[in-house]
Formats: structure tokens, sequence, C-alpha cells
């Protein structure tokens, strides 16, 4: 279970760091959109859509796992959806819930070696889906630490 202990704890980190900016973001500031410049060539999204993103991004893929339900969770994600620091932290639960729900599954490292079928019909191991997750909500993650940074100096606390 080495394998998936690292994971497990990873995924954890990432949702105690998401948690930590939310509480450091000042509600006015959270749907912030940088200035175009600050964001060069990529699209200027806030650091609460950034956030939303990352935890999307852990809710659709361990959703799929659970119950092969691969929806894309924009819609319900949208700012308009989640206006406050709390309604997005509540959001970051319900991601997380789902990713725990999955990781209880989980009886030993060669677990993740099964392939499930993704909505493109492609056969993918566990451990490839929940390592690109991870690395695609960690990018999202630091994303809207940046965008923090363009506005506050406050530093967060160790997650």
């Amino acid at each position: 279970m080495q394998i998936v202990r690292a994971l497990d704890e990873q995924f954890a980190r990432l949702h105690e760091r998401s948690h930590a900016l939310v509480r450091a973001v000042a509600p006015e500031r959270l749907y912030w959109q940088p200035p175009r410049e600050s964001a060069g060539l990529l699209p200027a999204y806030s650091c609460g859509e950034h956030l939303l993103r990352s935890a999307a991004a852990v809710e659709q893929t361990f959703g799929g796992i659970n119950v092969n339900l691969w929806d894309d969770p924009f819609e319900w994600t949208l700012p308009e959806a989640l206006p406050t620091p709390a309604h997005v932290a509540a959001y970051l639960d319900e991601a997380e819930a789902t990713r725990l729900r999955a990781f209880a599954q989980f009886r030993s490292d060669r677990d993740l070696t099964k392939e499930i079928a993704t909505p493109s019909g492609r056969m993918r191991t566990l451990f490839a889906l929940a390592a690109e997750t991870l690395a695609r909500a960690a990018h999202h993650q630091g994303r809207a630490l940046a965008t923090f940074r363009l506005f506050s100096d406050a530093r967060l606390p160790a997650a």
C-alpha cells in the first residue's frame, strides 16, 4: 500500500492547501480577474476559478472511478454557482469526499494496475488516472496561488 498511501497523502495535501488559500483570499478578491498582461498567453482566470478547476479535476476523475460517471463539473462549479469562499470550501470538501470514496476501495498497490475505460474509450490504469489528475489539479492550484500573489503578500500556512 505504499503507492496508494503516497498518492493519498499528496491528494490530502492538495486539498489542505486549497482550503488554506480559500481562507486567505479576501471574499471580494476570490474572483478578481488579473490584468491580461499579467496572464501572458494563458486565459486570465481568477484565484477562485483555478481552485474550482483543481477540485473539479479530482471530482471528475474519482467520480468516474467510483460510479463510472465522468461528467465535467463545469456547470456546477461556475463562479455564479459558488459565489463565496464558504461555497468554494464546501465544494472542495465534496470533491475530497468523492476522492476518499475511491481510495477506500483500494486494498493494495496492485489495485492501481487495474484498467478502466475512460470517456474517450481508452483503457487507462487507475494509477495513470490518479497521477495525471494530481498533476492537473496541482497545476491549477499553482495558478491560483500565482494569481493570489498578484494582489496579496500574505503568507499561507504550510499544509
